[in-house]
């Protein structure tokens, strides 16, 4: 026993000492010593540094680098640049966490450069990284709206700006995502024969989302149950508009067959 105990007394600040060695190089990957002088300026060589770190998808690492030019170089004029950067990091790791620790460095870079001509970036990453937060339609929708709010901003704000395609793409989906979960919500009236129900949630939808890429489901369940509530003269244009708007949807063929069986009766 008093063998092993002296083993132990020998052993463990090895053990320590080792440790401690490899969280200091862990911690030095980023903390190298600046460049010599007259090479190049400090804040460039972070710069550098981090975004070939960000090219390389070393988010962490980058991200480092880029928040020791953000705290330390104040008039760089990379600040801005690097600012970004940091959410550029957390946009990359893509996880819930990380999408919420972006969209709020892009806040901030939005409240301290308000009038920065890379605004409308950041505004673009506040809506992504919402997007990346929605769920089913079959889900709670609040992070749809929210990504629908920050990229509606964008659209106001900034519709010059050269990420205004990406931004309507990503509008389109989100907005695709909650006419998706009323239309269901509809449907589900729909299969249990709450037809009035399911008649009001699908002209919500249309009100609110004309564009709806689903819409041909709609005009199907909306002139079957109008049929269902014996008001054919009701539920034919439905079809009619479904025929037109439509030629490949999966509805098509039966909505020609209600369409003749309606005007032949």
């Amino acid at each position: 026993m008093f063998i092993r105990a002296a083993v132990a007394r020998l052993v463990f600040p090895s053990v320590v000492l080792l440790l401690a060695g490899a969280v200091s190089s862990l911690a030095c990957g980023t903390s190298q010593a600046l460049p010599p002088a007259g090479l190049m300026s400090a804040d460039e060589w972070l710069f550098e540094r981090a975004t070939e770190a960000l090219t390389d998808r070393k988010w962490f690492a980058s991200r480092e680098y880029f928040r020791r030019l953000v705290d330390g170089y104040p008039q760089s004029q990379h600040r801005e640049a690097a600012k970004l950067g940091v959410g550029d990091t957390y946009v990359g790791e893509n996880s819930i966490e990380s999408n919420i620790l972006a969209i709020n460095e892009f806040r901030e870079f939005l409240t301290f450069f308000p009038v920065s001509p890379r605004a409308d970036y950041a505004q673009y990453r506040i809506g992504l990284a919402y997007s990346r937060q929605m769920l089913s339609p079959q889900r709670d929708q609040t992070a749809t709206k929210e990504a629908l709010r920050e990229l509606e901003v964008f659209l106001q704000r900034y519709p010059g700006s050269k990420y205004t395609p990406e931004v309507e793409t990503l509008e389109r989906v989100a907005r695709d995502r909650l006419s998706q979960s009323e239309y269901e919500i509809g449907y589900f009236y729909a299969r249990y024969n709450l037809c009035a129900g399911a008649v009001d949630r699908f002209r919500a939808v249309l009100v609110a989302d004309p564009a709806f890429s689903g819409r041909d489901g709609v005009y199907f369940h909306m002139g079957e149950c109008l049929l269902k509530m014996g008001t054919p003269a009701e539920a034919l244009p439905w079809y009619e508009r479904l025929m037109v708007e439509f030629e490949k949807s999966l509805f098509i063929e039966r909505a020609k067959k209600r369409v003749a069986a309606i005007k032949g009766s």
